[in-house]
């Protein structure tokens, strides 16, 4: 027991926002101990009320062909800790007012924009499964009048734990998403979407940006069935 002991002291002292708790088996420790590890909030996250806002601010990328579009704006994003479902807020503009192109919007791995969206790696894809079952796959968007603004959720994302989609990157493509429905290898990667013509790194924020911004269709109904669900 003095041994366990010495243990856990040497555990948290080397991991100080991990919370480690013994599984106790009828009121007695066992003779292989359970660890459960749980994540502690961040400061922020204290802070705010439970809740973590990022932001992503969405410029095109260097050396785009003039038949692409200049895409600026913003995408947000806010959890409730732990184990809230993440919300999206996106706005983006400088699309042609006639622009009838679907785009694909999706996280990928890395949030190195050193050399456009290029460095930003494959789709942001932590448990190695077929597109288009990726947790950061946003989906298709048509702008409407050189806009795109959109509310919706994300189940699989997590702006929480050890698959935390923070300080990766969000990108824009040329084209649709084809959902991994086409009849080559990269529909199950990428969904075969093209370009990378805009992109921007998620950073963790303050609520400001959240709040400020207008309500989206959908915006409330969507938020009032997450706090059913708590």
């Amino acid at each position: 027991m003095q041994a366990l002991n010495s243990n856990m002291e040497k555990i948290i002292l080397k991991f100080p926002l991990i919370l480690l708790a013994l599984h106790i088996q009828s009121g007695e420790l066992s003779d292989s101990p359970v660890l459960e590890i749980v994540e502690a909030p961040k400061p922020e996250v204290v802070e705010f009320n439970n809740t973590i806002y990022a932001t992503c601010d969405v410029t095109p990328v260097p050396n785009l062909t003039a038949s692409q579009p200049q895409i600026f704006g913003r995408v947000l994003f806010k959890q409730v800790f732990p184990n809230g479902t993440l919300a999206v807020k996106i706005n983006l503009h400088g699309l042609p007012a006639d622009d009838q192109q679907v785009r694909a919007i999706h996280i990928h791995q890395y949030g190195d924009l050193s050399q456009g969206c290029v460095t930003a790696g494959p789709h942001y894809n932590p448990r190695e499964v077929d597109h288009p079952g990726h947790p950061g796959d946003l989906g298709n968007f048509v702008s409407e009048q050189g806009v795109i603004r959109r509310f919706q959720m994300l189940p699989e994302a997590k702006l929480f734990g050890g698959q935390s989609v923070l300080g990766r990157a969000v990108v824009v493509h040329e084209k649709e998403d084809d959902l991994g429905m086409g009849s080559d290898e990269e529909s199950k990667r990428s969904g075969n979407a093209g370009k990378r013509i805009a992109g921007c790194v998620i950073g963790i924020t303050t609520p400001r940006l959240w709040q400020k911004t207008e309500g989206l269709p959908g915006e409330e109904a969507e938020e009032k069935l997450e706090e059913q669900k708590k």
